[in-house]
């Protein structure tokens, strides 16, 4: 399918953007740079056209390799939590669809952002290139272990349910900044943020429960054709 034809936004589309963004406004998203992100970015191009209709639901979508793009509430309410500067550093585990990767990127100058999929890793790197969001920085790898080379980041957002807070993400924030990572059991989350402390030390505040993906390690390489 042509880009051209694929990445279309009429004006049904930004209708439908502005009754989500009215939606997830009444849960309780305050942050104007969040909305206006939420009602900017076009959501129907990360799922596929046959499940167009689903991209404007506050609701999770399959989006293959055992992922999902998160509801559109859940990605503004993590984006909230991380109190984001336009000179923020940031880190994404979890790039998914790339969603939520273009939401941050509306919101910050630096977004990195690692998926362990290799096929997810692919198919989203070219689609943010395609779509204009080229500067997003995508990697391959084990998010557990985060991304070293550019580390320290001002904000890392983790985008599955971790059993534990992985103790290679701490070490890759800057003092004063924070930690926004969902941590429980697989059926049930606890939305933490944990702030960076001078001298090394950590604060951590409890928020809402969600129900994520699992957070995994290693790389899921992609079967040979």
């Amino acid at each position: 399918m042509s880009s051209e034809i694929q990445f279309v936004d009429t004006y049904r589309h930004k209708g439908l953007r502005r009754k989500l963004v009215a939606t997830i406004r009444n849960k309780g998203i305050v942050n104007a740079e969040i909305l206006a992100a939420i009602g900017k970015i076009p959501r129907h191009f990360f799922l596929e056209r046959a499940f167009e209709d689903w991209a404007y639901k506050d609701q999770a979508f399959p989006i293959g390799s055992d992922q999902t793009i998160s509801q559109p509430f859940t990605v503004a309410y993590q984006s909230q939590l991380l109190e984001l500067k336009p000179s923020d550093r940031v880190l994404e585990i979890g790039t998914g669809s790339g969603y939520q990767a273009a939401v941050l990127s509306e919101l910050c100058e630096k977004v990195y952002t690692i998926e362990r999929q290799e096929s997810l890793y692919h198919r989203t790197r070219t689609l943010l290139k395609e779509i204009g969001y080229g500067r997003i920085r995508v990697y391959l790898g084990d998010g557990m272990k985060g991304i070293a080379r550019y580390a320290p980041y001002n904000k890392i957002l983790v985008t599955a349910g971790a059993e534990k807070t992985p103790s290679a993400l701490l070490d890759q924030l800057t003092v004063g900044g924070c930690l926004v990572i969902p941590v429980g059991a697989r059926k049930l989350q606890v939305m933490l943020r944990i702030w960076k402390k001078e001298g090394g030390g950590f604060e951590t505040e409890h928020h809402d429960n969600f129900k994520f993906v699992p957070l995994l390690e290693g790389v899921r390489r992609s079967r040979p054709e």
